[in-house]
């Protein structure tokens, strides 16, 4: 049971494109990628506004997602034409839940090994939070992982999620230690958003509002953990696997002479943002 109540003493303010935070060398701005799929050209679009805006570079986060710095700010706002040229990038498809759309998936689900494929789940899970209006209402900093069954991202903090079992079914989560019932994977994303307004109904109001589902006073999921969830393979290593390379990105600054890396490839080549400052290139 979580006994501890949430700390919060101000709302979130996790940065977006129409949120940035007004960081020392300027604007930062956050892009949600879901799955951390994103293809090259997109990528490659996300760099030309960081190179006409900002200090040049796409910076990749622990979530795999993507940031750009040193934007410049009109009273704690991008300039409308900066915002016209992220938006031209595919990257901001719903600004109305901009902020919420983090989903986390194992990097390599769908293109490498796993219990099965978590990228549906993830892509339908986000067509789902999108249509909802009340959704777009949730914290900032909220956390959807699905893990593939390998165990690479099970163990990072999570509000909700779903690990899978086999090939058809994952186990429910909620928090970092609740887990939930065994069920199909085509009604996980369902399922997922039933609790995330399980947690909107319960974490309270105002400036003390829980920012995670560990803060709430009672927990969303206490059944018992199933013993096929038991696998961790850890982090992604860099180099070579079975289907392709995991691009290691220093520090996580995607400069333009480490994109320039990428030239060989067609613009629609699909790539992943991993959370350990890499980029998985499939064959």
């Amino acid at each position: 049971m979580v006994t501890d109540p949430s700390p919060r003493t101000r709302g979130d303010l996790c940065p977006g494109a129409l949120r940035p935070w007004p960081a020392e060398d300027g604007g930062l701005v956050r892009l949600r990628v879901v799955g951390g799929r994103i293809a090259l050209a997109g990528l490659r679009e996300l760099a030309a506004v960081s190179a006409r805006y900002g200090d040049g570079n796409v910076h990749l986060t622990g979530r795999a997602n993507l940031q750009v710095r040193a934007l410049p700010l009109e009273d704690g706002a991008l300039p409308a034409e900066v915002v016209e040229a992220i938006t031209a990038t595919g990257l901001l498809p719903h600004p109305s839940h901009e902020l919420v759309r983090n989903v986390m998936v194992s990097p390599l689900s769908g293109i490498s090994g796993g219990v099965a494929d978590q990228q549906p789940v993830a892509r339908a899970f986000d067509e789902l939070l999108c249509a909802d209006t009340a959704l777009s209402r949730l914290p900032g900093r909220f956390l959807v992982v699905l893990d593939d069954g390998r165990g690479d991202v099970q163990g990072r903090r999570q509000d909700l999620g779903a690990m899978s079992v086999d090939a058809q079914h994952a186990q429910l989560r909620a928090g970092s230690t609740g887990w939930g019932e065994v069920v199909p994977l085509a009604d996980v994303p369902d399922r997922l958003i039933a609790l995330a307004h399980a947690f909107l109904g319960a974490r309270g109001t105002g400036e003390t509002a829980a920012w995670h589902v560990d803060e709430l006073p009672e927990p969303l999921l206490d059944g018992t953990r199933d013993a096929r969830t038991l696998r961790n393979s850890g982090p992604l290593p860099p180099g070579p696997f079975d289907g392709g390379i995991h691009q290691e990105i220093p520090d996580g600054v995607l400069t333009p002479e480490l994109l320039a890396s990428f030239d060989d490839l067609p613009a629609e080549h699909p790539l992943v943002v991993t959370g350990w400052n890499g980029i998985v290139v499939p064959d």
